[in-house]
């Protein structure tokens, strides 16, 4: 397994939504789609997030994560 750069939490409200990013730019979201059905795991790729997405994303991101977390996200 590649190793770890940081996880990033952008839950708004009680269902959890988290992404992991991974050295090898894999990023793996978990989340709950309601409370009967959580910890969903995808695989994404950078173009299948949307912009408000990792919007929230960088926002909630670590600062010395926040360069390398843009980079691989293709984030203006």
């Amino acid at each position: 397994m590649e190793k770890e750069i940081c996880k990033i939490s952008v839950a708004g409200n009680w269902l959890g939504d988290e992404y992991t990013f991974y050295e090898n730019h894999t990023i793996k979201r978990v989340y709950d789609n309601h409370s009967l059905n959580s910890n969903k795991t995808e695989w994404l790729e950078p173009q299948q997030i949307s912009n408000q997405s990792k919007d929230k994303i960088i926002k909630n991101c670590p600062e010395e994560f926040k360069e390398r977390i843009m980079q691989i996200l293709d984030y203006p």
